[in-house]
């Protein structure tokens, strides 16, 4: 299954948050969301600190797609 952040990136627009604010809000590293930014895997402390820095829940930030049956 591969990782989707897009709902992340959609609700900074919505709150009008950089990228930036966003990892000062929330104290992650600059490496962590160049890992976001690609959507690969992040640990679960780092998504609970962006949903506390937002105030919603993981699922208003990530969801999982289905990996393509080919």
């Amino acid at each position: 299954m591969a990782i989707s952040y897009n709902k992340l990136w959609k609700l900074l627009v919505d709150k009008k948050m950089s990228k930036a604010d966003l990892r000062r809000a929330a104290g992650i590293a600059p490496n962590t969301m160049t890992k976001l930014r690609r959507d690969e895997e992040v640990t679960l402390t780092v998504l609970n600190k962006i949903c506390a820095a937002l105030g919603v829940n993981i699922g208003d930030i990530m969801e999982f797609l289905p990996d393509s049956i080919e």
